[in-house]
């Protein structure tokens, strides 16, 4: 592979990822739902809808 060709797949893949956690995110708020993750040790809770504020 060339370097353009590897730049537009490394563009699509990351549109691709985009997207999915755009709908993974529609998803948890229509479910009043939550993200968890981890930072520095500690544990953290966020909700799906403040994550589109």
């Amino acid at each position: 592979m060339n370097n353009d060709k590897i730049i537009e797949l490394r563009e699509k893949i990351l549109k691709g990822i985009e997207l999915a956690f755009e709908k993974l995110v529609k998803s948890k708020q229509k479910d009043d739902g939550e993200f968890v993750y981890s930072k520095d040790g500690k544990i953290y809770f966020v909700k799906a809808n403040e994550l589109a504020k």
